[in-house]
């Protein structure tokens, strides 16, 4: 009888846990959608990763020449909590909006194919735990 309780009680934590989860990735990634708007269109998909700490998340990209894009990127409720840099395949820095007071969208165009690395961290002056979020979008 108390594997039972204990079983119960560790699902309901987990659920709980879950929840919480969801409900602050749903209410940051509509805080990006925010800013993914026309001409905009995002590629479908959201970058996410939970961070803790100096954790950093990486998420690989292809951009096409010629095309302009918008990176969109937010963890927790406010603008300036997520820092997001953009590197070509050498590690170049190309962006970071850590230059720019943590601005949570960055818009840009190669002229050429290029693929690239975007790191994601907090602003550990912010937030020392959360939900990082990005979305990337290409102009219509």
């Amino acid at each position: 009888m108390k594997m039972k309780k204990l079983a119960l009680i560790s699902i309901l934590v987990v659920f709980a846990f879950s929840s919480k989860i969801f409900a602050q990735l749903d209410s940051t990634l509509n805080l990006c959608q925010s800013h993914m708007n026309l001409p905009y269109i995002s590629d479908g998909q959201s970058y996410t990763a939970l961070l803790n700490g100096d954790e950093v998340a990486e998420f690989y990209a292809t951009f096409y020449g010629e095309s302009t894009y918008r990176i969109v990127g937010y963890s927790g409720s406010n603008e300036g909590n997520l820092i997001f840099s953009v590197y070509d395949q050498e590690r170049n820095l190309l962006f970071t909006n850590n230059d720019y007071q943590n601005i949570p969208f960055w818009d840009f165009e190669f002229d050429y194919t290029m693929d690239c690395i975007i790191e994601a961290k907090l602003d550990a002056k912010n937030l020392t735990s959360g939900i990082a979020v990005l979305l990337i979008g290409f102009q219509q």
